[in-house]
């Protein structure tokens, strides 16, 4: 019997599954990949229908190729990989006539994102998980004490109910299921608001000849909006283009915004739209905690994105791999409670969970800094420096590159010492997370020592409260 077949027998019906998967996306995908390789019952719900799914706007760009968990092999995903050429990232800054060639860290690859999500489903599938299309989820069922224990969907008009020892949120940004769990009996990350989040929107055009920067990942700042320009070709003549903006800003037109821009290029004379999509990603620290008994968030359900860059597609895959061995754990401990899922939030701070609090620093230095006087200073730091910060949330600063800084940046040293200061508070943040509470019984007094390092980011960069 196929997958599709398998799924269709719960219409309708209330069925009991050992973990129920809400979304079929990066962690979703290898969530399920992971539950359902050790032989547990797991059924992926998918919104969209099955020609669909895997299909969702997107940069293309995916770092750390190289190391993503195996559970669905590299070979599974590969054949979506239309550009493997890319090594550096193009800065462009117009206001300055300044181009940074920026180093990236690890293996990168700009990808089909539309055949990357079919291949992980097939992967997913493969090590045994049952896809459910065409499914929306309505309600969160849990018990009397609070415990999750399954979902309410709808498809085609009929109503099921799916039991389960666990529910996977792998229901993107602004996940609809976090509005109906009542987490007050768990530690569970509730502070979580649309100002942290970006608007964005891509095309993916065709032009005539190839672009000479077919190697790079180009980006380019907005003029408002904190917001930034993305070209990632996918081919040398197939190119992922797109814009987004902070929430907290004022909004952009985005469809015009990027079509200004377009026309401003040459290369894009004649060029033709082939795919357009618009979506909401986390540009905000992770959950604090992403565990409630019964209930798992996993990537960008769960701020599982680096907040300076966009990229998520790494972290979520591996969320989704800490995530399903953790419950693996749990159920054969007898114990979905979230003494017992903690582990999957120490596994992913320890990963990269404080590495994007840190990035986060940044973020919110752009939000209240003067856009001019940033970019001008970016423009006179070495492309290493500021590939250090934002791939790893911080840089080693010696006194020979201060000094020339210092010399090229004149007229903008308040901006520079901001950002000084800023490098300091992010380091102190990413110190921070590295002391991230072994049990839930330590994470508020955790929490209080790190929003009051967070009141001092604020005061460096003058920037509203973002938590």
């Amino acid at each position: 019997m196929s997958t599709t077949e398998r799924a269709s027998t719960a219409d309708g019906t209330k069925r009991t599954w050992d973990v129920v998967v809400v979304g079929a996306g990066t962690a979703g995908c290898y969530a399920a990949a992971t539950i359902a390789d050790a032989g547990y019952d797991v059924v992926v719900l998918e919104r969209k229908s099955e020609q669909e799914a895997g299909h969702i706007a997107c940069g293309d760009a995916l770092k750390g190729a190289d190391g993503f968990p195996d559970i669905i092999p590299k070979s599974q995903i590969q054949p979506a990989f239309t550009n493997t050429d890319v090594d550096h990232g193009r800065f462009e800054i117009p206001q300055e006539d300044a181009v940074l060639e920026i180093p990236v860290p690890g293996e990168i690859a700009v990808i089909d994102r539309h055949e990357y999500g079919r291949l992980i489903i097939e992967g997913a599938a493969d090590a045994g998980a049952t896809f459910q299309y065409d499914t929306v989820v309505t309600d969160v069922v849990q018990d009397e004490d609070g415990q999750v224990t399954g979902v309410e969907a709808t498809r085609d008009g009929d109503a099921s109910t799916y039991d389960a020892e666990v529910v996977v949120d792998g229901a993107g940004s602004l996940s609809v299921l976090q509005d109906m769990v009542d987490f007050s009996g768990s530690t569970f990350d509730t502070n979580v608001d649309f100002s942290q989040f970006s608007s964005a929107y891509r095309e993916v055009v065709h032009v005539d000849e190839p672009v000479e920067w077919d190697d790079a990942l180009v980006i380019k700042p907005t003029q408002r909006s904190a917001g930034y320009l993305w070209y990632f070709p996918r081919t040398e003549t197939e190119i992922n283009v797109g814009l987004g903006f902070q929430m907290t800003e004022e909004p952009m037109q985005l469809v015009e915004d990027l079509k200004r821009d377009l026309r401003n290029r040459p290369e894009f004379d004649g060029a033709e739209v082939a795919d357009k999509l618009g979506a909401a990603l986390p540009t905000k620290r992770p959950h604090d905690s992403a565990v409630h008994p019964g209930f798992v968030a996993v990537g960008d359900a769960a701020g599982h994105v680096n907040p300076t860059t966009g990229g998520g597609i790494a972290g979520a895959a591996y969320a989704g791999t800490y995530a399903g061995e953790q419950i693996i754990e749990a159920i054969e401990r007898g114990d979905v409670g979230e003494d017992v899922l903690w582990e999957y939030n120490e596994r992913v701070m320890d990963h990269y969970g404080g590495r994007y609090a840190a990035l986060d620093v940044y973020n919110i230095l752009t939000i209240g800094s003067d856009l001019d006087d940033l970019t001008s200073l970016l423009a006179a730091m070495p492309g290493d420096k500021i590939s250090e910060a934002l791939y790893s949330g911080s840089t080693s600063l010696g006194w020979r590159f201060k000094l020339d800084v210092l010399w090229k940046t004149r007229g903008h040293w308040d901006t520079l010492r901001d950002v000084y200061e800023t490098k300091r508070r992010a380091d102190e943040i990413l110190e921070h997370y590295a002391e991230y509470p072994s049990s839930p019984d330590g994470l508020a007094a955790w929490q209080r020592e790190r929003d009051e390092l967070m009141e001092a980011v604020y005061e460096t960069t003058g920037a509203e409260p973002k938590y």
